[in-house]
């Protein structure tokens, strides 16, 4: 068994582990804690208690400290910083008329490290733009081409269905999503209708799926062919949560049928 604590560094971010090395941390406490890119200030999501080593990918970096008002005064500075950054990117950007959309910068909270993130649909050349930063700025740059999603994850805004988008309110992962998710619930694929703002297939077709797999188990499938107390015919639709569906019966029409009060089989 290991013990450790879970950090986020974005509100909605993944959580990550740590050994605690000895500190006691609270749930919504700030830490500061040794990462692969150095130290950073994160939020504490997930407080100390032991965990099975098999479930621990790698070895687990320290925390080295919970924060202090200096510390925090820093990554509050740091904040500012990144912002003025992001006008000076922009600028350059347009200088170079390179053919890519800012989305968001972050500075390391050691200062050691300013992160631009980017969109494009192709490759940049970005090379003439890291030398005018760097001069600037006179640390590490480094330049990253994420992708829509997580553009929609960074910004924000509202979905179709009228509600902030799931991956900027609680989703921390964004979970592969496949069309055959789509087909699954029974829904017309038209991508007006099962794409989100990002352009990609609704998230919530992921966390929706289990669920309509699990009411599906012993319900007819389209099309299928099955025999009723009225006749033979083929199913035409299927409602998962009225636990009802349609039959084509031909001569005599389409009938609906309950799973509980019908006991045909397919």
């Amino acid at each position: 068994m290991q013990e450790i604590v879970g950090v986020r560094f974005k509100k909605l971010g993944k959580i990550y582990f740590f050994d605690p090395d000895g500190i006691k941390i609270n749930k919504g406490q700030n830490a500061i804690v040794e990462t692969a890119r150095g130290l950073e200030l994160g939020e504490v999501a997930v407080a100390n208690r032991m965990m099975d080593e098999d479930k621990l990918i790698t070895a687990l970096k320290k925390v080295i400290r919970i924060a202090t008002e200096d510390d925090e005064r820093i990554f509050s500075e740091n904040e500012k910083k990144a912002q003025e950054a992001y006008k000076v990117c922009e600028e350059k950007i347009l200088k170079h008329g390179l053919e890519m959309k800012l989305i968001d910068v972050e500075y390391t909270f050691d200062s050691t490290k300013l992160l631009f993130y980017f969109t494009a649909d192709g490759r940049i050349d970005f090379r003439d733009l890291v030398k005018d930063l760097a001069a600037i700025y006179k640390t590490r740059i480094e330049l990253r081409q994420i992708g829509v999603r997580d553009k929609a994850k960074k910004i924000g805004g509202l979905g179709p269905c009228g509600l902030f988008l799931c991956c900027n309110s609680f989703l921390t992962d964004l979970s592969s999503v496949s069309i055959n998710m789509a087909k699954n619930q029974y829904l017309a694929l038209n991508p007006s209708k099962i794409n989100g703002v990002c352009g990609r297939l609704l998230c919530c077709l992921g966390y929706e799926n289990e669920i309509y797999s699990e009411l599906k188990k012993d319900l007819p499938k389209i099309g299928s062919i099955m025999e009723t107390e009225h006749g033979i015919g083929k199913v035409v639709s299927v409602d998962v949560f009225k636990r009802t569906y349609s039959v084509d019966l031909k001569e005599k029409g389409i009938i609906v049928l309950s799973k509980e009060k019908n006991n045909g089989s397919n």
